[in-house]
């Protein structure tokens, strides 16, 4: 008889202080996850570049301590830093999804962590509707964007068709309808 291994919780580690992550934030999330991850993915093919959604954990500090953060989406380029379950190097964008019980900790903890890492770009994304882009420019992020969507074409705002660059790879687009899409 096999024994199954034990399932790891979905968790992270900041200042040596286990938050547990569970139970999951809902099918929303991982609608969101998936839009982005898919597009991300698609225009990633022919470089050395990798997206990982939500299964693989950032090791921010490995020269200091084992502390890490499970990123809804993260873009790495340096492959010399993947090892196992997680990544040591500098991702250049990472996006997280706002959940019921990780929104004050991806706004305030893991925005500061991922600033002094040196991530480049970081988007926050609520099931609600926005985006917020976050760029890093002379080691502080600088909040760029904030996009909610109005999907009602016969609204005035109507933003569904606005286009999203990634900033570290200006040729990845998306518009806020993609984004968003199968939510209704």
């Amino acid at each position: 008889m096999e024994l199954a291994e034990p399932e790891r919780k979905k968790d992270e580690k900041i200042n040596g202080v286990i938050y547990n992550m569970s139970p999951a934030p809902g099918y929303k999330h991982g609608i969101i996850n998936n839009n982005i991850n898919t597009i991300i993915k698609q225009n990633l093919k022919h470089s050395l570049c990798l997206v990982f959604m939500e299964n693989l954990d950032f090791k921010y500090h490995p020269d200091i301590n084992d502390d890490y953060l499970c990123p809804d989406i993260m873009i790495v380029c340096d492959r010399t830093h993947l090892k196992g379950s997680f990544y040591s190097g500098v991702p250049k964008m990472i996006v997280e999804t706002l959940g019921p019980s990780t929104a004050k900790r991806d706004r305030t903890e893991k925005k500061d962590i991922y600033e002094q890492a040196g991530v480049e770009e970081y988007w926050i994304v609520s099931p609600q509707g926005s985006v917020e882009i976050y760029y890093l420019e002379n080691g502080k992020y600088i909040l760029e964007q904030i996009y909610m969507l109005q999907n009602d074409k016969e609204d005035a705002e109507y933003n569904a068709e606005q286009e999203i660059f990634l900033r570290v790879f200006p040729h990845i687009k998306m518009t806020l309808g993609e984004i968003f899409e199968g939510l209704e």
